[in-house]
């Protein structure tokens, strides 16, 4: 794992980065919670993310968006924060320029800057969306969903409504061409506290599932 200052819109952008050696190997952007509510790309969820992809052999980045840590910039409530994404994403492309597997994965408020990523780069093509604050962020750019992708939802989640979440995925569900996978976990709160092995599993079999049908 390397630390990384990369050019963004804003000034200097704080990355963590690990490279897989294979010539194509997978690639991942994986985007931390709201940083009005202390997320940072060190938030444990995201660390569990980022190693989960890493021991699946991608190539793996997680940032702090503007006004987080050694970023610069000030929090922009999500339009800034996608173009964020977006130029770490463009770096992260420069330097795996034979991967044809591109994925995003977010948490919380991330998952919605994630989505809305996915909506406009259309070389992303799986996506898992944790704990999406389908209750307080409008979804309705998700017309159609471009991609498949599983979305994550503790069902004693009180930060983010599961019901709103659950609402969402059905109706992603009825979309042809794409797969939307809904994984509750029972018992869950929004940090997965007590049910790290239980959510760890969730995305790592999703994660091998979803390589296994490429090849």
């Amino acid at each position: 794992m390397v630390d990384l200052l990369i050019s963004g819109p804003e000034g200097k952008i704080e990355a963590k980065y690990s490279h897989n050696n294979a010539h194509n190997s997978p690639i991942v952007l994986i985007l931390h919670p709201d940083p009005s509510r202390g997320g940072t790309m060190n938030t444990k969820i995201i660390f569990r993310l980022y190693k989960l992809f890493v021991d699946n052999g991608f190539s793996a980045i997680r940032f702090n968006f503007r006004g987080v840590g050694k970023s610069e910039g000030l929090f922009d409530d999500g339009e800034g924060e996608l173009s964020d994404a977006a130029s770490v994403l463009d770096w992260l492309q420069q330097y795996n320029t034979n991967s044809k597997v591109v994925w995003v994965a977010g948490f919380s408020f991330g998952a919605w800057v994630a989505m809305q990523l996915l909506m406009r780069r259309p070389e992303i093509n799986n996506f898992i969306s944790v704990s999406p604050p389908a209750n307080t962020r409008d979804f309705s750019f998700l017309a159609p969903c471009p991609s498949t992708g599983l979305i994550v939802h503790g069902d004693k989640d009180t930060i983010t409504s599961f019901d709103s979440t659950k609402i969402l995925s059905e109706k992603l569900q009825k979309q042809k061409k794409v797969n939307i996978h809904f994984k509750s976990i029972k018992g869950a709160d929004h940090f997965y506290e007590n049910f790290t092995d239980q959510f760890s599993s969730t995305i790592d079999n999703y994660i091998k599932d979803s390589l296994a049908n490429l090849k």
